[in-house]
């Protein structure tokens, strides 16, 4: 379940931005940017790579980092009180872990690699800098997660993917 990843790993902003732009569903994270804001915001986000199989988010950790999709699948799942287990996909063009970055609280499901993936992660720490430097950017990457929480918590089948 491990697979190894891809040798030559190239990250650049305009990867994160086709992929949103080609994300079409109702779990698009859809921020109004311009292509400078894009860029912008790319040098407040950190890039990374992960196997499938990787484990991105575990379920109760108090992290509040939020991670948006450039390729691969991540899965959502958790396990409820009467032991079932919830499962939503997230695709690229998309974001997981704004439920904890806008409620302070544990994480409510963990988050795993369905894919090889590439990501990139906003933590707290650089989205107070972006606020503090950027406030307009800032609003509207917020704007954007606040609207990609209320579209899932709306959608039955997406809720799960509020991480």
């Amino acid at each position: 379940m491990n697979a190894p990843l891809p040798t030559q790993l190239h990250f650049d902003v305009q990867g994160l931005v086709h992929a949103v732009a080609q994300n079409q569903s109702i779990d698009a994270f859809q921020a109004s940017l311009t292509a400078k804001q894009w860029e912008l915001l790319g040098t407040y986000l950190q890039p990374f790579a992960v196997r499938q199989g990787q484990v991105v988010i575990e379920q109760n950790a108090s992290d509040r980092t939020v991670y948006l999709v450039e390729t691969g699948q991540l899965t959502v799942h958790y396990e409820d009180d009467k032991g079932r287990l919830r499962l939503a996909v997230v695709e690229a063009g998309s974001a997981v872990g704004e439920g904890a970055f806008f409620t302070r609280q544990p994480r409510n499901a963990t988050v795993q690699a369905a894919s090889a993936a590439k990501l990139w992660s906003l933590s707290p720490i650089r989205f107070t800098e972006l606020t503090n430097r950027q406030p307009q950017l800032a609003l509207e990457v917020a704007m954007a997660l606040g609207s990609l929480v209320s579209r899932r918590l709306a959608n039955r089948p997406k809720r799960v993917a509020v991480t």
